[in-house]
């Protein structure tokens, strides 16, 4: 009812309105100590904006998101990465009410290259600057998977990414990113939230956090990031694990002052388990509020 509730909200009010680790691979240690977990503080945005419910069955809203399919230069997802990302009905689909982004161990040949994996990257055709971003989800799970949902400055200079004919100027990290999360099948139940930026990016970026959950990949969990101009606040579930507020904002720790758009995808990692076949994230909704 909720779901159905905020789709005619939607309508009424007529709003139609890379992981710096997918180039990098760098996975956070869990040290984040759990006295340092606070409860998340009262949101300043309770406006909805825009949303997707993924009520119905088959094919993803097409008006709401695009598949990245484009290798980069060189033929692979930055870090070494595996997979091929499809824009097929089998990495891609709703039903019941959720959305299935799945990897898979498959033989697929695209754009000349012959890959063992494929899976599904999905941007946001909404891009928005400030504001509250909710998602209920379950994640894959099986070592080498590395599912993410994580933003974007639409300036991002990007072949294949939806904003980039018009916008794309200006390189990573300097764009800016925002990892809402990212988990790691080789080390299950931790979640990472970071920001990339020209101050700190790849295997060295320092702003980062997170915290150990149970069932990530069994259970649903909600995973919030409040965006305002002062500062980023991520948590799950209500709990707090990483605050993102430098001291001095300039173009390198803080190009978070622009519309950033919204990405789902699952990468593969070289060190993928031999006996993986499949697994989904599975998305309950997706939310922003200003």
């Amino acid at each position: 009812m909720i779901k159905q509730l905020l789709t005619y909200t939607i309508m009424a009010t007529g709003f139609a309105l890379f992981s710096s680790a997918i180039f990098y691979g760098h996975i956070p240690s869990p040290t984040t100590p759990a006295n340092q977990v606070i409860n998340t503080p009262d949101t300043l945005f309770n406006t909805l904006v825009w949303a997707d419910e993924f009520d119905g069955n088959g094919a993803i809203d097409t008006d709401k998101w695009f598949h990245q399919t484009q290798l980069p230069p060189g033929g692979s997802w930055w870090g070494g990465l595996i997979q091929h990302y499809t824009d097929r009905i089998g990495n891609t689909y709703v039903k019941d009410g959720y959305l299935h982004l799945v990897a898979k161990k498959e033989a697929y040949k695209d754009q000349g290259v012959l890959k063992q994996y494929t899976a599904a990257r999905l941007n946001s055709k909404f891009a928005f600057t400030y504001g509250k971003v909710e998602v209920r989800a379950k994640l894959p799970a099986g070592t080498g998977t590395w599912p993410a949902i994580w933003m974007l400055n639409k300036n991002i200079n990007e072949d294949g990414a939806y904003w980039d004919d018009e916008f794309g100027t200006v390189n990573w990290p300097d764009c800016g990113e925002i990892d809402i999360l990212e988990h790691w099948g080789k080390n299950q139940d931790y979640v990472s939230s970071a920001v990339h930026n020209g101050s700190s990016y790849g295997y060295n970026v320092k702003n980062v956090g997170g915290q150990h959950i149970k069932n990530a990949s069994t259970e649903f969990h909600v995973y919030t990031l409040d965006w305002t101009a002062e500062k980023m606040v991520f948590s799950i579930d209500g709990l707090t694990h990483f605050e993102y507020r430098p001291n001095k904002k300039n173009a390198k720790t803080w190009p978070y002052d622009a519309d950033y758009y919204l990405i789902f995808n699952i990468a593969i990692e070289p060190d993928i388990d031999p006996s993986f076949t499949e697994s989904a994230m599975v998305v309950d909704y997706i939310r922003v509020f200003q």
